[in-house]
């Protein structure tokens, strides 16, 4: 599998590749499989084939296991960029902006809503209707309200559906925006975006490494950073899909 872009900007292959090996280091633990880079170079990279199959239940649950080793690698702080990478790290096509905070609420809100946001108003995605609600959700995640002692987790930071394929093996990661983060934030963008036998997976990932009461309901308070890099590129249904989120998110 074989990517190019002319118009890439600098280090963008090479930040892919950073991100897919930090969070392959795991794997010998037993953690979450990565598609192996062949070869990096400006503009082109290109990973191992995966060769196309399906999930069962038996694949989630074991990916989700996997999935909760790769977190417990952890991280240096919430929005440290993979070990010994020094360059820019990017989500999609867009900058990703890095970090070395201990305070996950001080980062998510500063480094993982905010700096989309913006650009979502200034696109016309976000309305000056929806805007209030979505500040108050941001400025009580950036006070520490929803904080907790989680340590920064080795998350993927990408995980929709896309990025997550699956062989005769199981479940394969690939094209991360890897960083330190919170663990959960990987489990509610799955949840966004859909998952095969996404409950299976969670079964999983919950048997290896528990997850704190409450989950569940925090899932619209992590899937905050996905809708607003998604309604700054992808249109007001995202700006609506964002202050629905921010609301549930003040019910907390």
């Amino acid at each position: 599998m074989t990517k190019e872009r002319t118009d890439a900007p600098a280090r963008f292959f090479e930040a892919e590749a950073a991100g897919l090996r930090w969070l392959g280091e795991a794997q010998a633990a037993g953690g979450a499989r990565v598609a192996r880079v062949a070869s990096v170079r400006p503009g082109r990279i290109a990973l191992e084939r995966i060769h196309d199959g399906r999930p069962t239940e038996d694949a989630a649950r074991a990916f989700g296991a996997a999935l909760a080793v790769t977190h417990a690698a952890g991280a240096a702080a919430f929005g440290a960029p993979p070990d010994g990478w020094d360059g820019p790290i990017f989500i999609g096509r867009r900058p990703l902006p890095v970090a070395d905070e201990t305070q996950w609420g001080l980062f998510y809100a500063r480094d993982r809503i905010l700096p989309y946001l913006g650009i979502a108003v200034d696109a016309g995605s976000v309305t000056s209707t929806q805007l209030p609600v979505i500040r108050e959700a941001v400025d009580r995640v950036a006070a520490g309200e929803f904080d907790d002692d989680e340590p920064p987790a080795r998350i993927h930071g990408d995980l929709w559906n896309g990025n997550l394929l699956w062989d005769a093996r199981g479940g394969v990661l690939i094209d991360p925006a890897a960083h330190g983060g919170h663990r959960e934030t990987d489990l509610a963008m799955l949840a966004l975006f859909g998952a095969p036998f996404l409950d299976e997976l969670v079964t999983g990932y919950d048997a290896a490494r528990p997850l704190r009461a409450g989950w569940r309901d925090r899932i619209p308070l992590h899937q905050l950073h996905p809708l607003a890099v998604h309604a700054a590129g992808y249109g007001p249904a995202y700006g609506r899909a964002l202050a629905d989120a921010a609301r549930a998110t003040l019910a907390l």
